[in-house]
């Protein structure tokens, strides 16, 4: 499908980040296989992440059309990852921070501005909830483009374990929203 000139480009020409459904759900584990073949997570963790937290969980769509793309954050402990494709029962009580736990993009809409909004969008609606931060796990060498949207590498040795999990080069990263 090219993305240059008729009904294509103007599809994509309408596209924005809007709140994700439960009928969302296949197009977002569709995208999660292309934008993460090696850290697999199947549709019930999907389900499971935003029955936990509808409010952080967006996807990049031409109105109610399928997904382009998808953000799913959460509430969980500071200096923590979940493990991948594991259902959570709740929201931990010490949960400390956003946890900013997907951030993917169909090929066809890669290197257009898309994650910018979307990130500053769950960055302010964070902060004004209160959370002092944002935190991920960058895989894939994802650092230095986190590292562009105001995220810093954190080096803790309670994560070392748990991010080899996540693949070489995995990076626990935070930004700070207030002081």
């Amino acid at each position: 499908m090219g993305i240059h000139g008729g009904a294509a480009e103007h599809a994509l020409s309408d596209l924005s980040w809007r709140a994700m459904t439960a009928r969302d759900l296949d197009a977002v584990a569709a995208l999660a296989v292309i934008a993460f073949p090696d850290h697999f997570e199947g549709r019930d963790c999907f389900e499971n992440r935003l029955a936990l937290n509808p409010p952080g969980c967006f996807v990049l769509a031409a109105g109610e059309g399928a997904p382009k793309g998808y953000l799913i954050a959460y509430p969980w402990r500071a200096e923590s990852a979940p493990a991948l494709n594991v259902r959570l029962p709740a929201i931990p009580d010490d949960a400390a921070v956003m946890y900013l736990h997907d951030l993917a993009l169909h090929p066809d809409v890669r290197g257009q501005g898309w994650p910018a909004p979307v990130v500053e969008r769950l960055a302010a609606e964070a902060g004004a909830a209160g959370w002092p931060a944002l935190a991920l796990v960058a895989v894939n060498d994802a650092a230095p483009f986190w590292e562009r949207r105001g995220f810093t590498v954190v080096e803790t040795p309670a994560l070392t374990a748990k991010l080899s999990g996540y693949g070489a080069g995995a990076r626990y990263m935070v930004r700070r929203l207030r002081a």
